[in-house]
């Protein structure tokens, strides 16, 4: 029995898929090519993750078809041990692409588990992307914060950040939050200095200001789309849509080394039949 006949079958009954890259510092087939942009390479990585793990598969499955398809490669992932944690940072970027809080627990959840970690270092936040003409307001940002907030009381998360806040919204979160901000990237392509107003403002409430180069929209639902069909024949991807990204790096400390990066991607089959 051919094994992509399985991947579709998988795929046709699967409603929820969970999928790790697992650590890209040392992956040859992401080598080949150098992406030219994060979601040029999160593309490439969705649709190789998807493929290995399909084609690892075994011919005949000895249980019911699954619901949710946890795509992991073992020999990819290594999870921190204990020994070392201390001597490491893991730092994580969320990108939402709907406003809903409950993403956020899940994701954290799991990359701690996909890591091997109780507590990420640092969470930063990309809220998910307004229709067009619409600017982010507090409104938009408070729920997504609390949720942040009550993952670093349970320690789940050490700092939390966030991205693309002007320095007006950027005051208006820290005098509203209990957890303040303890840093907020900023694109550079969209300025490539930073604006004073902003600096002024970090400077003086210790808020450490990065710079980042993600697209406003990390990867389109056509993209995502196109990396699944990419990855097996007939698969049919239509009612699928991605709930959210994680991206995460893992840093020695002492040296400034990556140890680790890597995506965890959630996506799920909307109307379920």
């Amino acid at each position: 029995m051919e094994p992509h006949v399985n991947a579709k079958q998988l795929f046709n009954h699967a409603t929820t898929l969970k999928l790790h890259t697992g650590n890209l510092v040392n992956r040859s087939r992401l080598k080949k090519k150098c992406p030219s942009s994060t979601s040029e390479e999160l593309q490439d990585c969705i649709q190789g993750t998807l493929s290995e793990w399909f084609a690892a598969m075994p011919s005949s499955l000895d249980s019911e078809l699954p619901s949710v398809l946890d795509c992991t490669i073992p020999e990819n992932t290594e999870a921190v041990t204990p020994e070392e944690r201390e001597e490491l940072k893991v730092s994580v970027k969320l990108f939402l692409t709907e406003s809903d809080r409950s993403s956020i627990r899940s994701a954290v959840d799991m990359a701690c588990l996909s890591l091997g970690v109780s507590q990420l270092d640092s969470v930063i936040i990309a809220s998910p992307s307004l229709p067009e003409g619409e600017a982010q307001t507090l409104t938009h940002l408070q729920p997504l914060w609390k949720e942040l907030e009550s993952l670093v009381q349970s320690q789940k998360i050490a700092a939390i950040g966030t991205s693309d806040l002007d320095k007006t919204l950027l005051e208006q979160l820290y005098n509203w939050a209990q957890v303040k901000p303890s840093s907020n990237q900023v694109n550079l392509a969209s300025c490539c200095v930073m604006p004073p107003d902003l600096t002024a403002f970090a400077k003086e409430f210790d808020i450490q200001l990065l710079t980042h180069n993600d697209p406003k929209e990390l990867i389109s639902a056509a993209g995502f789309q196109e990396a699944v069909q990419g990855s097996s024949k007939d698969l049919q991807v239509a009612d699928w849509r991605l709930e959210w990204v994680l991206r995460y790096s893992i840093i020695v400390k002492s040296r400034g080394i990556i140890k680790a990066k890597g995506y965890i991607v959630h996506a799920k089959k909307s109307n379920d039949h």
